[in-house]
């Protein structure tokens, strides 16, 4: 009876507590393996394609970016910006909230209009200084915030400005003003120009190189020349002192045929100076009855040195 107690002990010990059956070693059984999980997929991202940009617009952005005129370290005057004016560029202006930024026009510059892109949050007024051809405008800018930007355009009795404006949140430009190569080249060209009208004309003239033989005839006109004469490479027709203060007569000249060409020359005090030689020229005034005076270059020796007038 013990034994038989001690045999269903030892069968109940090695039994699993599921109750299943245990395969003998002799007939082994394979236990069949828990069903795997199918494999999670991967979360399916939306990717949204990047627009491109029209190739208008790209060529506009291109266009702006490059009429941009960034402020130059050379270019400060103490604290003003000098932009050299160019039409059709862009001026970048750095401002700040807590900071104006004058933006100075030419001396005797007159202010038309002023328009901005964004009028809620800058502060756009103008103001002047000076009196008379000094009187200067100024356009004042203030931001109420960093980080904006927009653009700003004024218009003068002169030129019209193209500015574009940023915020930061310290750093402001106190001032910026231009200067106007253009117009200094064409002052310096009216000086020169100038300077070349009252000078003597016999300045680089010698007397032996000058040549008289040229005849004076037709109208006697208040204006006829008092007589011609060149340097073998230009010629001079001298008229009285009057002509400074009445009408001056365009000068043409008379081709082998008679056709008549308006020529170019220059005006030295009461001189006209013609850069090459003819042989014939007319002088011509009036629509109605038309004064015409004429000048012949002729043989050497057949006139005067003073020149022939008849």
């Amino acid at each position: 009876m013990k034994i038989m107690l001690a045999a269903s002990a030892f069968a109940l010990s090695i039994a699993p507590a599921s109750g299943r059956s245990v395969a003998s070693p002799q007939s082994p059984t394979p236990v069949a393996a828990p069903a795997a999980s199918p494999a999670p997929k991967p979360p399916v991202h939306r990717i949204r394609a990047k627009r491109a940009m029209s190739p208008i617009v790209a060529r506009v952005a291109a266009a702006n970016r490059a009429a941009t005129q960034e402020p130059l370290r050379q270019a400060f005057v103490n604290a003003v910006q000098v932009f050299p004016f160019s039409d059709g560029a862009i001026y970048q202006v750095y401002t700040a909230p807590g900071a104006v930024t004058d933006i100075s026009l030419q001396p005797g510059e007159s202010l038309v209009a002023v328009a901005a892109g964004d009028t809620v949050r800058w502060i756009i007024g103008d103001t002047t200084s000076g009196s008379g051809t000094q009187k200067r405008t100024h356009i004042l800018v203030k931001p109420f915030a960093s980080g904006l930007a927009t653009n700003l355009v004024v218009t003068t009795d002169r030129r019209s400005y193209h500015l574009q404006l940023t915020a930061t949140s310290r750093t402001a430009m106190a001032a910026l003003s231009w200067t106007y190569p253009a117009e200094q080249l064409i002052a310096l060209r009216r000086v020169a120009e100038q300077a070349e009208a009252s000078a003597p004309v016999s300045d680089g003239l010698s007397i032996d190189n000058l040549h008289f033989n040229y005849t004076v005839s037709g109208d006697r006109a208040a204006w006829r020349p008092l007589r011609a004469f060149d340097d073998g490479r230009q010629t001079f027709v001298e008229f009285p002192a009057s002509i400074a203060v009445g009408e001056a007569p365009p000068l043409f000249i008379i081709g082998p045929t008679g056709e008549a060409e308006l020529v170019n020359y220059r005006v030295r005090g009461r001189f006209y100076v013609i850069d090459r030689i003819f042989d014939a020229a007319e002088l011509r005034l009036g629509t109605r009855k038309q004064q015409i005076v004429r000048i012949d270059r002729v043989a050497e020796g057949s006139a005067s040195r003073k020149g022939k007038r008849s």
